[in-house]
Parts: C-alpha cells; sequence; structure tokens
C-alpha cells in the first residue's frame, strides 16, 4: 500500500529551538521522538529565508522565482499567491488520496488562489501570513483588522480557542476520516510566529526562563503537544509504520520589530539560530538551516544522522519517488529525491544549492558555501559584500576565505551570477 505523507511546518523556527537540535531550556518530546525514530536532518535548508516563497518551493518541488513566488505583498518584489501549477496536493490526488490543509497557507488570500485551487481536497486555516491566536484576526498593515479563518470557501469562527491546538486537533480528525485510504495533510503551524501568545499554563511551565524565551518555549511546547497529538492518531489507527512524517520549518527565527513586547523598543530573542549566523531574511545559515527531520518506520532507519545536504525543494521528488516513482508530467522539478540517501545515511554525491532572496544571493556546493550582498536579517541594512565560508569548518560563517580560496570563490561566484540572471528570466514569465 502507498505510504501515507504527513508534513508538519513551523513558523520561524530557529535550527536551535528543539531538544535534538541543541535546545537545553526546555523539552520537545514529540518532535525529539520523531526524529529518533527516523533521520534527523542537520543540513537542511529551506529554499528562501521568508514564508511565502519557502512554502512554494515545498508544495511545487521548484526554486521561488520558478514557482512565480517571490514575497506575497512584501519586499521589493511580491507576487499576489501562487500561480496555477502542479503541486504535492495535486500529484497526490491523481494518485487517489485525500488531501488536506490545516493551518497557515500564505500563498494568497483571494479566491483564485484558494489551497482548494491547488490540489487539496480540505482546507481549515487562514490565508494570510499571520493572525491573532484567539481572535484570529489580521490587523497589521494600511487596513482595518480582518477576520481570516476559513473552512475551505467559507469564513468560520473559533473565537477564543487557541489556534496551535485547534489546527493540531482539525488534522488529526483528517486524519481519522481516511484512515481508510492513502492520504496527505499538511500541518503547516504559525507557531511560534509572531503574535506572540501562549496560553498560561505553558507560560507558567517555563517560568524560570527569561522573557523573551519564555514566549518562545510555551509556543514551540504547544505546538510539540499538538504534534503529540498527531502521531498518536497515526499510532491508535495501525498506520504510523507505513507513513512519511516530515517536519520542518519556514525559515530562520524573526528579530524583526513586530515581535517587540508591550510596545518598547526592545527586539524578541526569544528565537534561537544555534549558533548560526544570521536570521530570518538572511541568506546566512541561521536564515535558511533550518531543524528538520524525516520519518518513515517502513523504510528509513531509526536514529540515523545523515550527512545529505538538501532543502525544501526535494520534498515533491522525495515523497513521489517513494509512493511510486513517477514524476510529474510537464513539470519543470528543481529539486531532487534524496530518498536513497535517507534509507542508507550516506550523503550522496555534492550538488550546488542555490538561493536569491531581495538582492542577495547564496550558494553551496559540498563543503563550501559563497554569499553576494548578504543581511543579518530583515532589519538589516548592512550587506555583506562577498564571503566564501567552509561550513565544514565553520558553520558559524564567521571566516571569511575567499582570499585564501580564490579560484573556489570564483567558481562559485560565477555560479551565483548565473544564477541571478536565470531568476530575473523566471520573474518575468512564471511557469504555470
Amino acid at each position: 500500500m502507498n505510504p501515507n505523507v504527513v508534513v508538519l511546518y513551523a513558523d520561524d523556527l530557529g535550527w536551535g529551538d528543539l531538544g535534538c537540535f541543541g535546545a537545553d531550556d526546555f523539552d520537545t518530546p514529540a518532535l525529539d521522538g520523531l526524529a529518533a525514530s527516523g533521520a534527523r536532518l542537520p543540513q537542511w535548508y529551506s529554499n528562501s529565508p521568508v514564508c511565502s516563497p519557502s512554502r512554494a518551493s515545498l508544495l511545487t518541488g521548484r526554486h521561488p522565482a520558478h514557482a512565480g513566488v517571490e514575497a506575497i505583498l512584501g519586499g521589493t518584489r511580491h507576487t499576489v499567491g501562487l500561480p496555477p501549477q502542479t503541486t504535492l496536493a495535486s500529484e497526490l490526488r491523481d494518485r487517489g488520496y485525500a488531501t488536506g490543509i490545516f493551518g497557515k497557507w500564505h500563498l494568497g488570500v483571494d479566491q483564485d488562489y484558494n489551497p482548494l485551487r491547488r490540489g487539496f481536497d480540505e482546507h481549515f486555516g487562514f490565508r494570510a501570513g499571520c493572525v491573532d491566536y484567539y481572535s484570529h484576526i489580521y490587523y497589521w498593515g494600511e487596513h482595518n483588522p480582518i477576520h481570516d479563518l476559513w473552512e475551505g470557501e467559507d469564513e468560520v469562527w473559533h473565537n477564543g480557542e487557541y489556534l496551535t491546538t485547534v489546527i493540531a486537533r482539525r488534522a488529526a480528525e483528517f486524519i481519522e476520516r481516511n484512515a481508510e485510504r492513502p492520504f496527505f495533510c499538511y500541518v503547516p503551524f504559525n507557531a511560534p510566529h509572531y503574535p506572540l501568545h501562549a496560553p498560561e499554563e505553558y507560560m507558567a511551565r517555563f517560568a524560570y526562563l527569561p522573557e523573551g524565551r519564555r514566549m518562545m518555549a510555551a509556543m514551540v511546547k504547544a505546538m510539540d503537544d499538538g504534534i503529540a497529538v498527531i502521531l498518536e492518531t497515526l499510532a491508535r489507527l495501525g498506520l504510523r509504520e507505513n507513513t512519511i512524517v516530515f517536519f520542518s520549518s519556514d525559515n530562520g527565527p524573526s528579530i524583526e520589530e513586530r515581535n517587540w513586547f508591550d510596545g518598547e523598543e526592545v527586539s524578541y530573542d526569544g528565537g534561537s539560530a544555534g549558533g548560526l549566523r544570521g536570521h530570518k531574511g538572511s541568506l546566512f545559515e541561521g536564515g535558511i538551516r533550518v531543524p528538520s527531520m524525516i520519518s518513515w518506520p517502513a523504510a528509513i532507519p531509526a536514529g540515523q544522522t545523515p550527512e545529505v545536504v538538501g532543502y525544501m525543494a526535494d520534498l515533491v521528488p522525495t515523497v513521489l519517488e517513494a509512493v511510486d516513482g513517477v514524476p510529474p508530467e510537464n513539470h519543470t522539478i528543481d529539486g531532487e529525491s534524496v530518498l536513497s540517501s535517507l534509507k542508507t545515511g550516506a550523503a550522496g554525491p555534492e550538488r550546488l544549492l542555490l538561493w536569491q532572496y531581495e538582492g542577495q544571493l547564496a550558494g553551496r556546493l559540498g563543503r563550501w558555501k559563497a554569499v553576494l550582498d548578504a543581511c543579518e536579517s530583515l532589519e538589516s541594512q548592512v550587506a555583506v559584500a562577498e564571503g566564501l565560508y567552509d561550513l565544514h569548518e565553520d558553520p558559524a560563517e564567521e571566516h571569511d576565505l575567499s582570499r585564501r580560496h580564490p579560484a573556489k570563490f570564483a567558481e562559485l561566484r560565477a555560479e551565483l551570477v548565473r544564477f541571478a540572471q536565470c531568476c530575473e528570466g523566471w520573474r518575468r514569465a512564471p511557469v504555470r
């Protein structure tokens, strides 16, 4: 029988914000257990340091510009939503899967970009980039507050219910309803993205932590408990063995001004990049290297940490290879399947990974990473003109080796320039 597929996606979760990735000030037992049951992926990346483009890559297997998404109504370039094209949901639905999304969409708020028009049978959640966790209202920007919670194409109200918990419950109910057929359950949590809200019962558990870290711990713990509900549902129904469960984050931790507490001009520093340089919005490691894991007890050995280097666009080809090995028809895939590496623990062949965002460029080949005009975060106005880093010896990107290894830097720099030109072409005529 084809495997079920569950994709769990956190929002602005840093590389150092889970126990299995080095957090030692609070625990995340559900996710730590998930990592132990399969493969922890310490060299996994988002395709973008911000929300919408990373989600586009996850669902299409393409670089963000190739998928037609830069940023949703933000940044110097933006699009209004994910253009019509093949997605992981539509591919799996064509193979007989039930498909559902529960949580944050952020790939277009208009009906033309509704998830039901991108391959999903069911949708519960919100369409914009964030909402209040209790009122489910979007109240940022120059407009009146907008209630943003939907059941398919119908607006629904769950006033006063903590959204992280509701999302997890609805995902578990979808699994219950579809236990007799293969399913794809996509669960993009909005935690721990701003606004910074957590139930008092969770805040009370972490009274020993500083204010910012306390809020992060509470929000992540609530998400971890929700994931426990989903995993327990799979186990109770006898589905866990043949279910692929993938977890990751859309980008690194945020230090945006919107995270400030009580209007004070003190940046929120609760999220942790785990010693990596940069934050959300940066093409340094802290903005794009994300805590990731995959578990499929029927096929992926437990307890491994493969050296595979991959990113979110690899998920579509990896899942499709696991299902039936048939790639999408008439659809360009930029990612590559890493299923063999996950099964064997091998690193696989070296490959060139490339990123571009708001004028920043980055590329990784093996141990080497080059950056052009990279910033530290969304808030930063200071760019690094050029740099070359040895990620095996210097994952924190502290030592620029471009002068010591000029040939390697020139090689990667040329690739980045070509990639930037290619992305400009994709922007002008996105594949649809």
